[in-house]
């Protein structure tokens, strides 16, 4: 018997809003019990400067949950506890490796009701972590969206946030979209199917746009040093200070020491409904795939920590994903009827091509918020090596010196042992890891090569395998052979055509990136 196709109802998803909650989140808890939550959170940032922050909680009483009754209700205590907890660890000069009960005892409860690890997740600091400036306005528009609580308050950890609320929002009607895909591909109806797909690509298109605007407000230097440290886990962090994780005290006479993956976009449920719906598979990184020439891939085994990234993602959702995994049919559906139907594969290797459009430029991403920041990182030390263990104080993710091997576990990397590894390794960023102890260029890369793979078309394909060089790098007259290959400079010796890219302006200033950088992806994904 063929699965029924998911209902949005029954997983809590709307049909405009997606994974985003379709009542807009609270801005505050209505029941006054709950007022000392809110008013740390309100004054957090105050809080961490004056180092106050943790003698304040360690005097809460614990409150109890009884007091939360709709899930809107929940989800703000979920995320209010999250903030409170990551400020307590992270906001410090070294990490602190206990939460004490008034934070421990209701994040337990409430992540439990939510199906949620006990730490800040996507949902935490995006999914629910908005409002609206003008009620009578889109919510995909970056223009009027607002955080509800940061931890630094600046415009860049907000704008951080709101570019992926914004890109969460414009990509919700995709969900619906290609449900009525799947059902139209149950009935043979290729006309639909081709429809649907088109409108993917469009929206596509539409969310790669978004991404680049990352740039606008959010400066890589701030990003790196200041915000991402508060992101991350307590898994592999040793060299951070917490060899152990965290111990979440419950008060009870055997607390338990845990280590959860810090916040990531790979935990963003949109993103992987269109790996899924699109037969896109994800490989373990660093195992081969389908030569160029092949019918698509073949059987892949699961990724392993793109599954463990779905335990990051409300229970609904996640099961959600599951569902539509079942029935999924459009790439078998495209690869029958491809050859009569030439618009129908056009489309949907056009979604393919959008889809790696944004992976590209998620790499772009990464180079300049994490790998830059993290080469100039080791290069100051380098220069001046005994100032710069005078000047750190702090000890966090963007300060530990440890060894590469063995990564922390967060929103990406640490700064000083990947930066070290790297010059090592003669500036090789393939040297760098990321969430759940991934090499994180290796797999980011991967991912972005092997969303193209289930192409039905040749030359397609071979455009999505085509390689982004900086304009004018290395190259002393354009078209110039390589000495090394007999090839001009701008192909491979397959015959792709090398594509220039040019320099994008933000905050801070101009920038390109540089070839052998092109690989990662902001958060891990």
């Amino acid at each position: 018997m063929i699965p029924p196709i998911p209902h949005l109802a029954d997983y809590g998803i709307s049909p405009t809003r997606g994974f985003l909650p379709d009542q807009l989140p609270l801005t505050r808890l209505p029941d006054p019990y709950y007022n000392k939550w809110e008013a740390i959170v309100a004054n957090l940032q105050g809080l961490i400067l004056s180092k106050r922050l943790r003698a304040v909680i360690d005097r809460l009483p614990v409150l109890s949950t009884v007091g939360l009754y709709h899930e809107s209700e929940w989800r703000r205590a979920y995320m209010l506890l999250c903030f409170m907890a990551h400020a307590y660890i992270w906001g410090g000069d070294s990490p602190s490796d206990r939460l004490p009960p008034p934070i421990t005892v209701p994040l337990l409860e409430i992540s439990e009701h939510l199906e949620l690890p006990p730490v800040a997740t996507y949902a935490a600091v995006c999914l629910w972590n908005f409002k609206p400036l003008f009620m009578d306005e889109d919510i995909d528009n970056l223009e009027n969206l607002a955080t509800l609580c940061t931890f630094t308050g600046s415009l860049d950890e907000s704008w951080f946030y709101l570019v992926s609320v914004a890109m969460e929002a414009r990509g919700a009607p995709i969900i619906p979209l290609m449900l009525h895909a799947i059902a139209a591909a149950r009935e043979n109806d290729v006309h639909t199917v081709t429809q649907c797909l088109t409108s993917f690509a469009e929206r596509l298109d539409d969310l790669t746009t978004l991404l680049h605007r990352m740039h606008e407000n959010c400066d890589p230097h701030i990003f790196y040093h200041r915000i991402r440290p508060f992101l991350a886990g307590s898994k592999n962090m040793a060299e951070a200070g917490l060899p152990n994780g965290v111990l979440y005290d419950d008060g009870s006479d055997s607390p338990t020491w845990r280590q959860y993956a810090g916040g990531s976009n790979a935990q963003s449920s949109l993103i992987q409904f269109f790996d899924i719906v699109l037969g896109i598979e994800h490989r373990p990184t660093g195992e081969k795939g389908p030569k160029p020439d092949t019918d698509g891939p073949g059987p892949a085994a699961q990724h392993n920590f793109i599954q463990e990234m779905r335990r990051y993602m409300p229970g609904p959702h996640a099961r959600f994903l599951a569902d539509v995994q079942a029935v999924a049919n459009i790439r078998e559906f495209v690869a029958r009827h491809a050859a009569r139907h030439r618009p129908l594969a056009i489309a949907y290797d056009a979604c393919l091509a959008m889809l790696r459009a944004l992976r590209d430029k998620h790499l772009a991403i990464v180079t300049r918020y994490i790998v830059m920041p993290s080469r100039e990182a080791a290069r100051a030390r380098s220069r001046s090596p005994e100032a710069t263990r005078g000047a750190v104080k702090k000890v966090n993710l963007a300060t530990a010196v440890k060894n590469v091997r063995h990564q922390p576990q967060g929103i990406a990397f640490d700064a000083k042992s990947a930066a070290a590894e790297m010059e090592k390794n003669g500036n090789n960023a393939s040297a760098l890891k990321g969430t759940g102890g991934t090499a994180l260029m290796a797999f980011l890369k991967q991912a972005r090569d092997e969303t193209g793979e289930p192409a039905v078309q040749e030359w397609s394909r071979r455009f999505m395998r085509r390689v982004v060089r900086t304009e004018g790098q290395g190259d002393f007259f354009a078209g110039k052979e390589d000495d090394r290959l007999g090839v001009p400079r701008n192909r491979r010796p397959d015959g792709v055509v090398i594509e220039e890219e040019t320099g994008v302006r933000g905050l801070a200033g101009t920038w390109t990136i540089e070839e052998e950088w092109v690989t990662g992806g902001i958060c891990n994904y």
